[in-house]
């Protein structure tokens, strides 16, 4: 059986990224993804874009639409704000993170009058029972956390909290979610955690993203990018092991994953294709 799928967008910055945005929308919308998210900039710098996104994908595409909302340089009444206007918006359902630092800024530091962390953000979410939320999750460690399985106490807070799901962050092995799956639900964590996939179309751009974010980097795959790469098959090699780590997510049980889309739909196709997620007839609703 075909797993449930789900694809992450970003907002775009120019007129060129707008083009790639709403091609790649048009392109996947026909596999008939369970939701899709609209991500924040680092720092809360595309919110105004983040809702704009957020607003046409849901109108013109007939999409459930889970927008991205952080903690970063807002008050608490600034956040609640925009929740509220992606009520009026339609929007029904929304990803809580703490967010990324302003760039530059070093590590994260809440606003004064804003919300210390996730948590926070979730429990005020949750008491306004306008949402289904989900959250962040690292089957790796996160860069800040604090020692041996931290992530999965601070997933067990968010649940705890209000969150509905989860959706980890991307990882190379299947092994790591499993591991990761397992600590949790000795943890006691019952709530769905989707597995964050990230085709991989260019080796170095993401392996340095897999420096930043703290992703485990295995050797074996600098080698065989290395050796693709020579060959001109590094694009042959992406589809090929993105395809067979979510073969064998599958086959472990898990029937939902969510794809970290770059904005570029093809790869991402192709490996849904693969499969088994077939196109349905197109959704787009005529302006």
């Amino acid at each position: 059986m075909a797993p449930r799928v789900s694809f992450e967008f970003f907002p775009p910055k120019t007129l060129d990224a707008s083009f790639r945005l709403w091609e790649t929308v048009r392109v996947l919308a026909p596999l008939r993804p369970s939701f899709v998210s609209v991500t924040y900039g680092a720092g809360g710098t595309t919110r105004k874009l983040t809702h704009e996104a957020v607003e046409t994908i849901g109108t013109h595409y007939g999409l459930n639409v889970a927008a991205h909302l952080t903690c970063v340089e807002a008050t608490r009444a600034e956040t609640m704000e925009i929740a509220a206007a992606y009520k009026a918006a339609g929007v029904r359902e929304i990803v809580a993170l703490r967010g990324d630092a302003p760039q530059g800024a070093g590590k994260f530091i809440p606003h004064p009058d804003g919300f210390a962390d996730s948590c926070e953000l979730i429990s005020a979410l949750a008491d306004t029972g306008d949402f289904d939320i989900r959250v962040g999750a690292y089957p790796d460690p996160h860069p800040d956390a604090r020692g041996p399985g931290a992530d999965v106490d601070w997933l067990k807070r968010k649940i705890d909290a209000g969150a509905t799901s989860a959706i980890t962050q991307f990882f190379f092995e299947a092994d790591t979610f499993f591991r990761f799956r397992d600590a949790c639900v000795k943890a006691g964590i019952d709530a769905p955690i989707i597995p964050g996939i990230l085709p991989i179309e260019n080796w170095g751009g993401v392996r340095k993203f897999a420096q930043h974010c703290g992703a485990y980097i295995p050797a074996w795959l600098d080698d065989a990018f290395a050796a693709a790469t020579r060959d001109g098959r590094d694009k042959i090699l992406g589809t090929a092991l993105c395809t067979e780590l979510c073969n064998t997510l599958v086959e472990g049980g898990v029937g939902d994953l969510h794809f970290y889309t770059l904005n570029r739909p093809q790869l991402t196709r192709d490996v849904c294709h693969a499969l088994g997620v077939v196109p349905e007839t197109a959704l787009e609703k005529v302006a």
